[in-house]
């Protein structure tokens, strides 16, 4: 396989914290706490997980929109945390985000037109004002909106138009690599099929790679190659799609698969949920061994002991479970 786009290695990013007592404790929110992961041209990763497990502080981690505690991630073969501010701003022409509230990620003071050409201003300023309404226009068109509204303001569109206008603003500067950050999940059930089936036909035109982060996993199903499940600030199983969703190996994935609607009633009926017990610990004091035993139907006292690693399970994927071979 050809070497990735974006490598992620032992990603960990710590929040200090006071915690009430005599003197104020300092305690560190481990959001992200050892997170390895390698994106590859012209794939979707999909990331998965509840909420709380740590999947948008990952993807702002690798946008260096938060701060890194530990570890390294390196796009095109650039180690992002030693970029300084100047060598950061180049590099982010090759990766843009795509954010989960398409209307309050567009600035309601400036037009469509405006907001998406705003990155060509930033990097191409040599361009003149009619090639670059030229380009806007044609992101437009390429993402479904019509160019002759290029002077409404965001409160004047639907909010799937408004993540179509976030759309074209990450795309406006040709990247190599999208972070989408729950990208469908403030939208009707309807547009969330349109803007995924938009994403997938940019990806085959354009030779996109993504990261698509979501907690709906019928939706990840839909659009991603591989999928990485997140839990407590960790992976616990990495896999194909046809891995995690046909032979799911860890509890946590097939809890979490279990709980996904299945369009046929009878099938829906026949089927057997695995509701997880209790509340997502929390990711100051993470369970000692495996963060998930506390939650686990299988787990036994060697859980509480061991800290679990990811390795090959027998379908091919990655899992990090004591049990599992």
């Amino acid at each position: 396989m050809n070497q990735p786009i974006l490598s992620v290695k032992n990603l960990k990013v710590h929040f200090p914290i006071s915690k009430k007592g005599t003197f104020f404790q300092k305690v560190n929110l481990k959001a992200v706490d050892g997170v390895t992961l390698e994106v590859y041209k012209g794939e979707t990763l999909g990331v998965v997980g509840e909420s709380g497990c740590g999947k948008s502080t990952l993807a702002r981690a690798i946008m260096r929109l938060l701060p890194s505690t530990e570890g390294s991630i390196t796009l095109l073969g650039k180690n992002l945390l030693g970029l300084n501010k100047t060598q950061l701003r180049n590099a982010r022409k090759d990766i843009q985000m795509i954010f989960q509230d398409p209307l309050a990620s567009l600035n309601p003071r400036m037009t469509a037109g405006q907001i998406i050409a705003e990155p060509l201003r930033t990097f191409f300023p040599q361009l003149t004002h009619n090639e670059v309404k030229v380009k806007v226009a044609n992101m437009m068109s390429l993402v479904g909106l019509i160019p002759e509204h290029i002077n409404k303001y965001p409160h004047e569109f639907s909010g799937g138009q408004c993540q179509r206008i976030g759309i074209a603003r990450a795309l406006i500067l040709e990247p190599k690599i999208i972070v989408c950050d729950e990208p469908v999940s403030a939208l009707d059930v309807s547009i969330q099929a349109q803007i995924v089936n938009l994403l997938k036909k940019l990806q085959r035109e354009l030779g996109l790679t993504l990261i698509f982060i979501a907690h709906d996993l019928s939706v990840v199903k839909h659009i991603s190659d591989r999928i990485l499940v997140m839990y407590l600030g960790r992976p616990v199983e990495i896999g194909t799609r046809e891995q995690i969703y046909k032979n799911p190996r860890h509890p946590y994935t097939i809890a979490l698969l279990s709980a996904v609607p299945i369009p046929d009633p009878e099938l829906e009926r026949k089927k057997v949920v695995q509701i997880l017990q209790g509340d997502l610990p929390s990711p100051i004091n993470p369970p000692s061994g495996c963060r998930f035993r506390t939650r686990c139907p299988v787990a036994e006292k060697k859980c509480s002991e061991i800290e679990p690693e990811l390795k090959s399970a027998n379908s091919g994927a990655q899992v990090s479970c004591l049990k599992v071979n």
